[in-house]
């Protein structure tokens, strides 16, 4: 079942985020349809977080969407290279995020090879945003699109994760938000091969 406008627009960002585990990624190009199971989140709070991109109320070219109403995609280029696709939550004005990080593939994993350049499946063909994005043809053509549409979207199978079966740690990379880097706010499934590794 697609995951409609309400699970998108709750206000807690970081329950968002762990709900989210367990939930099935999918896009469709040109009736190609790849995907898998979310292993991997961050949460990203508009109002109090100093490594959220509308911290301090933001507002520029690129953060625009994030003050939509939730349920729509964030993605945005980093290191000039890699496309990270978030999902934008909580009401219109409430610029909050999630940074879906890794899945575990499982549908048109042969596409997904091919977009990547791999000949067999390893844990690196989709585990980290950059290549997560790659290996599921996002790009920022999918800037604001709907997830509730037929190019990109959510599914709950009915998958429930028990609370001890999740890590929690802080995000990666944002080194820069101070003591909010050390935030509790990354979510991962326990010893799931399809996490990314912390660099």
């Amino acid at each position: 079942m697609k995951l409609n406008k309400d699970f998108y627009t709750r206000p807690d960002v970081v329950q968002v985020a762990q709900d989210l585990l367990g939930k099935y990624l999918y896009t469709n190009h040109d009736g190609i349809l790849t995907g898998g199971m979310i292993v991997e989140t961050e949460a990203y709070s508009g109002t109090n977080d100093k490594a959220c991109h509308a911290h301090m109320n933001r507002r520029t070219q690129r953060t625009e969407i994030m003050y939509h109403e939730g349920g729509v995609a964030y993605v945005y280029l980093v290191y000039g290279i890699y496309n990270l696709f978030n999902i934008i939550t909580n009401i219109e004005g409430n610029a909050d995020a999630v940074l879906v990080r890794a899945i575990e593939p499982i549908e048109g994993i042969e596409e997904m090879l091919l977009r990547r350049n791999m000949v067999t499946p390893k844990p690196n063909l989709t585990a980290g945003p950059g290549v997560l994005s790659i290996a599921l043809g996002i790009n920022r053509s999918h800037y604001g699109a709907p997830l509730t549409g037929g190019t990109i979207w959510v599914e709950d199978k009915g998958i429930a994760i028990p609370a001890q079966d999740i890590a929690i740690g802080p995000r990666i990379g944002i080194d820069y938000a101070g003591e909010d880097a050390l935030l509790p706010w990354r979510f991962w499934l326990k010893g799931n091969k399809w996490v990314s590794r912390k660099k």
